[in-house]
């Protein structure tokens, strides 16, 4: 005699549960395009690779103007995305835990620079913070600073661009971060401020650095806006692309040289970046 069969049981191998399947065949209208594609955006970096003057790289990248390129660089990314952590956190925390009028409004604001060609804002910038700008002739006038083409201006030309990638990251972890951790810690008496130092910033922590990462890589290699705001002053103002940039004038070799050491640095940082944009199934 045969045991009955349990309720919801089913005759073959169980499965465990409804699984996503994949196309076992390929579109030819969707493979050629895809193969297209990939193979538009890997020949330029693959012909980077192929002419790069592989035996005279070390003697390029030992040479004083790249290193002083290089050091600048660093130096002032690194600040461009200090200035950013110290602004534009607070400022994702606004868009993400507050409601205010206009919120949309400034949404879309704090968004503009990254399609805002960088030029334009490097234009912004000296209409601005210019030694006969809005804000920058009080500035000169009253405490004698002057922004424009000094290594400041870089770093402020850098934060301009690379701030936004900062809001949005850490304003969507801020939104898919649980509330209701921040609303006990005040219910226990703690303040807004107690709460945020202490609960809600560790918990979004890796939002922040990955945020940080991608400001700083934008940073880093900022043209545009720097070029624009800053000038293109050996030791002063020229960073890693404003150096690649005047040595595809003078010397390829040397522009190949510098761009490779760019991108090893954008692979870097989408090294550091992939468990949080390079998973997936």
């Amino acid at each position: 005699m045969t045991s009955p069969r349990r309720p919801g049981s089913a005759a073959g191998p169980r499965t465990g549960g409804p699984r996503r399947r994949r196309a076992r065949g390929v579109p030819l209208p969707l493979l050629v395009p895809g193969v297209v594609a990939l193979a538009f955006l890997l020949l330029p970096l693959l012909a980077l690779l192929v002419r790069a003057p592989w035996g005279s790289l070390p003697d390029q990248l030992t040479s004083a103007e790249v290193w002083q390129a290089l050091q600048l660089s660093l130096v002032t990314a690194t600040a461009a995305t200090g200035v950013s952590l110290v602004l534009g956190v607070p400022l994702a925390w606004l868009l993400a835990r507050t409601d205010f009028p206009g919120r949309r409004l400034v949404r879309a604001l704090v968004t503009l620079p990254l399609v805002l060609p960088p030029v334009v804002g490097g234009v912004a910038l000296l209409l601005a913070l210019g030694r006969n700008g809005v804000v920058g002739r009080w500035l000169d006038a009253w405490f004698g600073i002057t922004l424009p083409f000094t290594t400041a201006g870089v770093v402020i030309a850098e934060a301009f661009v690379a701030m936004p990638f900062l809001v949005i990251s850490v304003e969507g972890t801020l939104r898919a971060a649980d509330p209701r951790y921040e609303e006990a810690a005040t219910t226990l008496g703690a303040s807004r401020f107690t709460a945020f130092r202490r609960v809600t910033l560790p918990l979004i922590a890796p939002g922040v650095a990955a945020g940080a990462v991608l400001a700083w890589a934008r940073a880093l290699g900022e043209f545009g806006a720097t070029i624009t705001f800053a000038g293109n002053f050996p030791g002063r103002t020229q960073t890693m692309p404003l150096a690649v940039y005047l040595a595809l004038q003078n010397d390829p070799e040397a522009a190949i040289s510098l761009s490779l050491v760019l991108l090893a640095v954008s692979i870097a940082v989408l090294a550091g970046l992939r468990d949080r944009w390079l998973t997936g199934t």
